[in-house]
C-alpha cells in the first residue's frame, strides 16, 4: 500500500498548449494577480512561495507613471494606477531598478511576469496633475509633455460613451472621462510600441492589455506586430513572442465581440465569474457543469483567460470574492480542476468601499504584506493565493496536466465528481445533505491525502485520507455543512506506509 502525497508541485507532467501561449514553464500553471503589490515584495514572493508552490506567473499592477490622486480623507484610490501620466516606470510599487530586480528574480524562480498596460487613455479630469514620477499634465489642454502627447494625439472632439452597442463610441470616446488616445496616429503608436518594447527588454513575459475593447482591433494589431521577441537575458528561448491577453468584457449580446480580438491574442472571459457565482451559492444546479465551457456559450478555451473575480468585479455584486470565502474557494477549485481556459487567481487586500486603495502609511506608501507562520498574510492583505485550498489546487492542476475529464458523476442536483484521466479526482457538495457514495476515481490503487482539508505531514495526512481500491473506486464522503464544499486527490510522489 502507498500514500500519494502532495509535495507542492509535480515536475514533468504538464505538457499542453497553454505553455507555448503563456511562456510558463512546463511544470507550472496559473497566473496570480498580486494587485497593488510592490515590486520588491513580488520578487520575495516569487522566491519564497510562488515558485515552490508551482504558480506559473504574476500579473502586476500597471508599471507606468500615474497621476497622484487624493480622496477627501487623504487616502489614495486603487484606480489612480489607471490614470496614465507618462510611460516612465515609476509608481508606488517601485522604480525601474526595482522593476528589473523583480523580473529577474521571478524568472529565476520559474515565475513569469505579465504587466498590466494602460494604453487606451491618459488621465481623467485633473486640471494640473502631478505624477508618481514627478511629471506634470494639463487635462483641459490635452498636454502630457513627458510622453509627449498633445491635443492632436487624441480623439476629437471629446465625447462620452453612453451606448455600448455603438462600436464607434466605445472605441473613439472617453471611457469614464479619461482622455482617449487616437491609435491611428503614428506618433501614438510609436510611443506605445516603445513603452511595450521597453518592458520586454526589462524581462516581462507578456501583457494584460487594459480596456482593449475600447481600441480598434486594427490599431492593436499594428502595435502588436511591432513588438520584440522576449529578452533571452531573462531565460526566455530565442524567438519567443510575448503572451497577450486583452481585457474585453463581453456579456454575449454586445455588438463588440471576443471574436474580433481573438486573432490578436487571448481575451478575458468575464462570464466565468458571473456564471459560477449562482452555481456555488446553490441557486443553479451543480449538475449543469457537466457541459461547462463552450457549450455555455463561453469563448473557445484555447483563447481565454478565465477567472472568478478581478480588481474591478470584486467591487461589485456579480461575482464571488474573498468575502464569500467558502463558496469562493469552491468556485476556484472548480476553475483549477477543469481544463477550460488559462486560469488567473485574484490576490487582494481587505477593502470596505469601492475607492479604497491598498494598505498604506500616512504618507501614502504601500505597506508590505506580513507573512504569518501559517502562510497567510497580515498588514491588511488577503493573499488568497496563499489559502491552502487554492495553492493546493494549483498543484492539482500542475499534476493533471492535459488529462481529459472522465468519470463524471452527479446526483441529479448539487453533488458532482469527476476525474482528470488517471491523475486527479475531485468532488463537490453544495447541498445540505451528506455526499456518501462509492465513486470511480480513475486513480491507481492506494491511500491518498485530500489536498483540500490538509497537507502532507511526514508519511501521514493532516487532513482526510481517501483509499482507492484496485478497481479505482473509493468511498467519497463530504458533509453538507463541511468547512469546504470539496475534496480533491491526485497522484504524485509516493512514500510507503
Amino acid at each position: 500500500m502507498y500514500v500519494h502525497l502532495l509535495l507542492g508541485l509535480v515536475f514533468g507532467l504538464v505538457k499542453c498548449d497553454h505553455h507555448s501561449r503563456t511562456n510558463q514553464l512546463p511544470d507550472r500553471s496559473t497566473i496570480v494577480h498580486l494587485f497593488e503589490w510592490k515590486w520588491n515584495d513580488i520578487a520575495d514572493e516569487c522566491e519564497r512561495f510562488l515558485g515552490p508552490k508551482g504558480y506559473g506567473g504574476v500579473q502586476i499592477s500597471p508599471p507606468s507613471e500615474n497621476a497622484v490622486i487624493h480622496l477627501a480623507d487623504g487616502s489614495r484610490p486603487w484606480y489612480e494606477r489607471y490614470q496614465v501620466m507618462s510611460y516612465k516606470l515609476v509608481t508606488r510599487s517601485g522604480n525601474e531598478e526595482e522593476f528589473v530586480n523583480m523580473t529577474r528574480r521571478c524568472n529565476d524562480a520559474g515565475v513569469r511576469i505579465y504587466a498590466d498596460v494602460v494604453i487606451n487613455h491618459m488621465t481623467g479630469h485633473l486640471r494640473e496633475a502631478i505624477g508618481t514620477g514627478g511629471s506634470t499634465a494639463n487635462y483641459d489642454s490635452f498636454s502630457y509633455p513627458s510622453v509627449p502627447y498633445a491635443r492632436e494625439h487624441f480623439h476629437l472632439p471629446p465625447c462620452a460613451i453612453d451606448n455600448y452597442n455603438n462600436p464607434n463610441q466605445v472605441r473613439s470616446c472617453d471611457l469614464g472621462g479619461l482622455k482617449d488616445l487616437n491609435h491611428g496616429i503614428p506618433h501614438v503608436r510609436d510611443r506605445i510600441v516603445d513603452f511595450l518594447n521597453h518592458l520586454i527588454s526589462r524581462g516581462v513575459a507578456g501583457f494584460r492589455v487594459d480596456a482593449a475593447k475600447h481600441m480598434w482591433p486594427n490599431d492593436l494589431k499594428a502595435i502588436y506586430d511591432r513588438l520584440h521577441n522576449l529578452n533571452t537575458d531573462f531565460g526566455f528561448e530565442p524567438e519567443t513572442r510575448p503572451y497577450i491577453y486583452q481585457e474585453v468584457a463581453y456579456n454575449g449580446i454586445e455588438s463588440i465581440k471576443h471574436s474580433e480580438y481573438i486573432p490578436l491574442g487571448d481575451v478575458t472571459e468575464f462570464r466565468v465569474g458571473y456564471e459560477l457565482k449562482p452555481v456555488f451559492l446553490g441557486h443553479n444546479p451543480l449538475k449543469w457543469l457537466v457541459s461547462w465551457g463552450e457549450r455555455w456559450s463561453l469563448s473557445p478555451s484555447d483563447n481565454v483567460l478565465a477567472f472568478i473575480d478581478n480588481h474591478d468585479t470584486q467591487r461589485g455584486n456579480d461575482v464571488l470574492t474573498y468575502k464569500n470565502a467558502r463558496a469562493y474557494k469552491a468556485a476556484i477549485a472548480f476553475l483549477l480542476a477543469h481544463p477550460y481556459g488559462e486560469p488567473r487567481i485574484m490576490s487582494s487586500y481587505f477593502f470596505n468601499n469601492f475607492q479604497q486603495g491598498p494598505p498604506s502609511d500616512a504618507q501614502g506608501n504601500i505597506k508590505s504584506p506580513i507573512i504569518n507562520q501559517d502562510d497567510t498574510c497580515g498588514n491588511g492583505w488577503v493573499c488568497e493565493h496563499r489559502w491552502r485550498q487554492i495553492y493546493q489546487m494549483v498543484a492539482f492542476r500542475n499534476t493533471v496536466g492535459d488529462a481529459q475529464i472522465s468519470n463524471w458523476w452527479d446526483n441529479g442536483y448539487n453533488q458532482i465528481a469527476f476525474s482528470r484521466g488517471n491523475r486527479g479526482f475531485i468532488a463537490f457538495n453544495v447541498q445540505e445533505s451528506i455526499l456518501n457514495v462509492s465513486l470511480q476515481t480513475g486513480l491507481p490503487e492506494g491511500d491518498y491525502c485530500d489536498v483540500i482539508s490538509g497537507k502532507r505531514n511526514g508519511k501521514n495526512c493532516t487532513g482526510r485520507k481517501i483509499t482507492v481500491k484496485a478497481d479505482g473506486k473509493a468511498q467519497i464522503e463530504l458533509a453538507g455543512n463541511a468547512k469546504d464544499m470539496m475534496l480533491a486527490i491526485h497522484v504524485g510522489r509516493e512514500v510507503s506506509t
